[in-house]
């Protein structure tokens, strides 16, 4: 996901460079002021309607990974307490937390059918989860972070697997680590916004690397001085805050109140730690992995106006998994849980009931090809259908 710091001009994995660049090209002086009054109309806005939500809304607990690291994730129960017909675990992006589902768990919460139980979690190095050493911030050990909060918090009966970003990455490496979990458990698979590798065929690619002169003296300054970095991404607040919009999100008119929430996740963020994840992003390559998710109901879906990983990337993963539903919303950036939540919740209420169908049918391995359907002109449619130390709980509040 996008960085409030120097991350957020270039995308997944920007430099300093690219917000400095992006703020000259805003015309910083004249453009400051005017972000400055729109924000401080949205404050006013913010403090009549609600603003930026808490983390915690459900019941806080940590997870131990196999490294040690204390993982932070949330339990919501179903209303009634009663058994739940499966569990849906959501996976955030890069830079953010799991406060990116707000829209989504309140819409999925409040279904009468299926009885939903979810778990949401803080990836490490994000969010309320521990800082962890810059050597494990790799996407195969975020795949094993996963595992563990499974194995901890849900560790019988079906999944449903929804990811963002950097989330989808880390279900491919789950798939890549643990194939059987998603042969006998895993019924339904979402991946939004996401790319199976070749991340710098959209990007910057020298960006994507601690070759780059720039990424690696911002990682050593943010490790060195991190409370100078701090002050110099405040003194560009309001720019930054504009980039965040620009990057985060589509050609269409977007509720500020959004931006002030990926804003705020971002925010939230050393940019220490999420440099820390710049090798990672730049070598992931998992379309091998893909066939793995193939007894699964799986949902891709992204906006054609994504300017962190391009439209293109989904469809990738979508041609390996030809029975997947792929979905593109148009005019979409690469926050389509918040740009354009109604259509994604119609989409995951969908994935869930033909999860669930496929769970009780005990269909996990033979996958019944789904078949295409044309959108009508300008509609936003489908174009065709370990153990040990890890997953040690505690209840602690995370």
């Amino acid at each position: 996901m996008v960085s409030r710091k120097a991350w957020q001009a270039a995308g997944v994995a920007g430099g300093v460079a690219s917000a400095a660049g992006a703020a000259v090209g805003l015309g910083v002086a004249a453009h400051r002021r005017q972000i400055a009054t729109a924000r401080r109309a949205l404050a006013t806005d913010m403090a009549e309607h609600g603003g930026v939500p808490p983390i915690g809304l459900g019941e806080e607990c940590s997870v131990t990974a196999d490294d040690g690291v204390r993982i932070a994730c949330e339990e919501i129960e179903t209303p009634d307490g009663e058994k739940p017909a499966l569990t849906v675990v959501l996976v955030h992006g890069f830079a953010l937390d799991r406060r990116t589902w707000q829209e989504q768990r309140a819409f999925l919460a409040g279904l009468a059918e299926p009885r939903i139980r979810f778990v949401l979690y803080d990836q490490r190095s994000h969010g309320r989860s521990e800082r962890a050493p810059q050597a494990s911030c790799t996407i195969e050990q975020l795949g094993h972070d996963l595992d563990a909060v499974i194995r901890a918090l849900a560790p019988e009966g079906p999944l449903v697997l929804v990811s963002h970003s950097m989330g989808g990455m880390t279900v491919m490496a789950l798939a890549e680590q643990n194939p059987d979990l998603f042969h006998e458990r895993v019924a339904g698979v979402a991946l939004i916004s996401t790319s199976a590798g070749d991340m710098a065929s959209g990007l910057p690619g020298t960006f994507l690397s601690r070759r780059n002169p720039l990424t690696r003296g911002l990682g050593m300054l943010a490790a060195w001085q991190p409370g100078l970095v701090e002050t110099g991404r405040r003194a560009l607040g309001d720019v930054i805050w504009a980039i965040t919009k620009r990057f985060a999100y589509g050609d269409r008119h977007v509720d500020p109140r959004m931006v002030d929430l990926v804003d705020t996740m971002i925010d939230s963020n050393a940019v220490g730690a999420l440099t820390d994840f710049v090798d990672t992003l730049g070598t992931h390559d998992r379309v091998a992995a893909l066939p793995g998710l193939s007894g699964c109901e799986v949902l891709v879906l992204a906006g054609d106006a994504d300017r962190i990983i391009p439209y293109r990337h989904s469809e990738v993963i979508a041609a390996a998994l030809p029975t997947a539903r792929l979905v593109r919303l148009t005019g979409v950036g690469h926050m389509p849980m918040l740009e354009q939540s109604e259509r994604v919740d119609d989409e995951l209420a969908d994935l869930i009931e033909r999860s669930l169908e496929r769970s009780r049918s005990g269909r996990f391995r033979l996958r019944r090809p789904r078949r295409s359907t044309e959108p009508p002109a300008g509609a936003d449619a489908p174009t065709k259908g370990r153990g040990g130390a890890r997953g040690r709980r505690s209840k602690k509040r995370a």
